[in-house]
């Protein structure tokens, strides 16, 4: 779409200044944000399209910094188990997965994350069963059919149940065979170019599913290629017990001694961490995927999210895979990151500006992304997302970013990704979503028969 304004919208910008403009203007041309300001639009913009939106606010595009698609096709199982718990009952059922499942797993989870506001999300896919299939493809077709810019990984296993690990041994793979299948997922689907819609990560699973040797050459290759690496860390508080049992470490010390710790690197969860580890993490400039409400859902816990802001550690959030996160919305762990921060610190410890900033900058920043997404300013791509609060569940709440925040999930009025139109009118503009639904289901009840 070339030449779109929006008008007559309040407007959060990001921007190093933080600017907020009550009834401005967003201008895009192509897939670049040219113009931001307060006021009418002035005489010399001219554009295709103009939005007229008084009664909305206008965000960057919400980030997502973990996610697991696949798991659409599995939510509300083991709804009351902790996280050793729900993975020893679901690890058998995702040895089934093949790419006819996770592609329309993976497409209403990337359907569902844009009606939430998400315009760039990535997706750590680390079970490859034999006969599955290109699963991994699927993930990165259905996000070019959605229409979402994505950063997937191609994560791991090689410790299966033989091996004293909780994964079945037939979805665990050889050191050998994880290397070469993902140097052969870089060279396929990585694109470094400025603006680039599609990068790839790489991922081993958890201290807990994968071997020192896999973690050390998966940095290895990551670094050499030029590509970042993720992975689960401090999910639980039992974690500590089993890194200090067979590692003689703690959860970050282990990784340290790997040479994992990096700008390159973020991690998933990060709960349980005392304050020196905070501090290592905080100086190798390594980052943190907060996902409030898969940690409360499975019951591991709340991050310690202030303390990693006040050290300086980036910070994005993360919904987690659909099935210890039925919500799956972006916008709903905003909220969350809120409240739960709040809960055990005060009032103070998380403003819901800066709890918009985890969902935005903070989720570019974490992926490495902060130059060209996470802010509303020219020159950067044009993400973003524009929210409707002048209907009743947001009737009479006098700051709009407080009503987006602690209100109720808002109607999305327009969902912009590299300048394309994803979601209008609160529907997915791309896919169509009873189909999406539909398949979803039957993916489903594939996996029970």
């Amino acid at each position: 779409m070339s030449g779109l304004v929006l008008r007559g919208c309040h407007v959060l910008t990001m921007n190093p200044r933080r600017d907020e403009y009550p009834g401005g203007y967003v201008a895009v041309d192509g897939n670049k944000i040219t113009e931001v300001g307060a006021g009418p639009v002035p005489e010399r913009l001219s554009a295709g399209r103009v939005v007229d939106a008084p009664g909305c606010l206008v965000t960057p595009g919400l980030v997502n910094t973990h996610h697991h698609l696949y798991q659409w096709a599995t939510r509300g199982r083991a709804a009351d188990a902790p996280l050793f718990g729900w993975l020893t009952e679901l690890y058998p059922v995702w040895a089934r997965i093949d790419e006819t499942t996770v592609r329309a797993a993976a497409t209403a989870a990337l359907a569902w994350l844009a009606r939430t506001g998400c315009t760039t999300t990535m997706d750590h896919h680390y079970v490859f069963p034999r006969d599955g299939g290109d699963v991994l493809g699927a993930t990165v077709e259905a996000a070019a059919a959605v229409g979402l810019r994505f950063h997937p990984t191609r994560g791991s296993m090689d410790i299966g149940e033989s091996s004293g690990g909780l994964p079945p041994d037939d979805v665990v793979e050889t050191l050998d065979g994880i290397l070469a299948a993902t140097q052969a997922a870089i060279d396929r689907f990585h694109d470094p170019s400025p603006g680039s819609m599609l990068r790839l990560g790489v991922a081993p699973c958890s201290p807990f599913s994968v071997s020192g040797e896999l973690l050390k050459e998966s940095a290895a290759l990551a670094r050499e290629r030029g590509v970042r690496l993720h992975t689960h860390l401090a999910e639980t508080a039992d974690e500590d017990e089993y890194c200090l049992e067979h590692f003689g470490r703690k959860p970050v010390e282990y990784l340290e001694s790997l040479g994992w710790l990096g700008p390159d690197v973020w991690l998933a969860h990060a709960v349980h961490l005392d304050d020196r580890a905070i501090s290592g993490i905080a100086a190798a400039g390594t980052g943190v995927a907060h996902c409030p409400y898969s940690n409360a859902r499975l019951g591991s816990g709340i991050c310690r999210t202030r303390a990693l802001l006040d050290a300086g550690v980036p910070v994005g959030l993360g919904v987690d895979g659909s099935a210890s996160s039925e919500a799956s919305s972006l916008i709903g762990e905003v909220s969350a990151a809120t409240l739960f921060a709040r809960a055990v610190g005060g009032a103070g410890a998380m403003t819901v500006r800066e709890a918009v900033e985890l969902g935005t900058l903070g989720g570019a920043r974490v992926l490495g992304r902060e130059s060209e997404i996470g802010s509303l300013e020219p020159g950067k791509l044009a993400d973003l997302a524009l929210w409707r609060l002048d209907t009743l569940p947001h009737a009479g709440i006098a700051d709009p970013v407080a009503a987006l925040v602690l209100g109720p999930p808002p109607p999305l009025e327009l969902l912009l990704v590299n300048g394309q139109v994803v979601v209008e009118h609160d529907r997915v503009a791309t896919v169509d979503e009873r189909q999406a639904a539909q398949a979803a289901r039957q993916a489903s009840e594939a996996l029970t028969r």
